[in-house]
């Protein structure tokens, strides 16, 4: 049976292609080093079935037909694109906010490009992470100015292809100071004024962790609209974007998210930004760990789905009832210590 069906799972599961530069020898071939040779080690995950692509970088000097041909060997789909602003060094101070007219209609002008050959190869949703637009002094920007140029370059890039879907994953800040997109509530306001059906959100966890959100609270937010587009699975300490494995800081925030997920029927891929390069860990055991532990805490999520305690507790907001029953969910049929009458 082909390894990327062999493992019962409903969702699609993508990863950060570039952690898979991790533990590539320094004698290897071009091709083993390249966007390529990063797909074929990537194909080794046990259920990894799905890739998002960093755009125009993955795709520099690469022929897209001889890129479909080798995903089809793998068995590996296209959920979408990444655009990354950083192809020139004007765009350091914005891309869709960029001073210079001609930096902006660039940045335009490339994000409807990656859409086009994103179609090609299969994808469907292309994700703009804006790290570049922003601020960082007082007296430095127009505010109201860079949020309708914002808006309508994200406008004009959903236009280009109505039947195409666009993602806005918003972060508090890094590079920038203060990011235009920092929070759900800004960015899910941005998507309402310009009132394109194809635009979305994207939940990062990381990012909405040290955004000081609740993540479970944001994919609900973003699913009352239906405008939760893409989920990236991580974890970390609330500071930074750390991109640790999935559970490991935050298991119960975690579980409550897939939690909100499984109630809201959530059918597209889950992608993990996570960083195994940054220690050295091996990338493929590490994204089969991140695999694992959203396979078990989707089998812990059901019982919890099954359990009418947790749901009355929820009701009441009774949270000592409900972290008993999660606990249980989670680690077996352990009781709390009750006190003395």
């Amino acid at each position: 049976m082909d390894k990327h069906v062999s493992m019962r799972t409903s969702y699609k599961y993508a990863a950060r292609l570039n952690s898979f530069k991790n533990g590539v020898m320094a004698d290897a071939s071009p091709a083993q080093r390249g966007v390529m040779g990063l797909l074929s080690r990537a194909a080794k995950v046990p259920g990894l079935n799905a890739v998002d692509l960093n755009f125009p970088d993955h795709l520099e000097s690469v022929d897209l037909k001889d890129m479909k041909r080798h995903l089809d060997g793998l068995g590996l789909s296209v959920n979408g694109f990444a655009m990354r602003y950083y192809s020139d060094p004007g765009f350091k101070i914005g891309a869709f906010t960029n001073p210079d007219a001609r930096l902006r209609r660039l940045a335009i002008d490339q994000t409807k490009r990656g859409i086009d050959q994103m179609l090609e190869l299969g994808g469907s949703l292309m994700t703009l992470w804006m790290g570049q637009d922003g601020f960082d002094y007082s007296f430095q920007a127009d505010y109201a100015r860079l949020w309708d140029q914002t808006l309508e370059a994200i406008s004009e890039v959903a236009d280009h292809v109505p039947t195409s879907e666009v993602s806005i994953e918003y972060k508090p800040n890094e590079p920038r100071s203060f990011a235009l997109m920092p929070d759900i509530g800004t960015t899910l306001l941005a998507i309402r004024e310009m009132g394109r059906k194809n635009l979305g959100v994207t939940i990062d966890f990381a990012h909405v962790l040290y955004a000081d959100e609740m993540p479970a609270y944001a994919v609900a937010l973003a699913a009352r609209s239906s405008k939760l587009f893409g989920v990236h699975l991580n974890d970390g300490y609330a500071k930074r974007d750390d991109g640790l494995m999935v559970g490991t800081v935050h298991p119960v925030q975690t579980m409550e998210l897939i939690y909100i997920l499984e109630e809201i029927k959530y059918d597209r891929p889950i992608y993990f930004d996570t960083f195994p390069d940054t220690t050295g860990m091996d990338p493929v055991a590490e994204c089969s760990a991140n695999i694992a532990t959203v396979e078990a805490m989707r089998n812990a999520v059901r019982k919890l789905q099954a359990d009418n305690r947790l749901k009355t507790a929820i009701a009441g907001q009774d949270a000592v009832t409900s972290n008993n029953v999660v606990r249980e969910a989670l680690y077996g049929g352990l009781t709390a210590v009750t006190a003395k009458p």
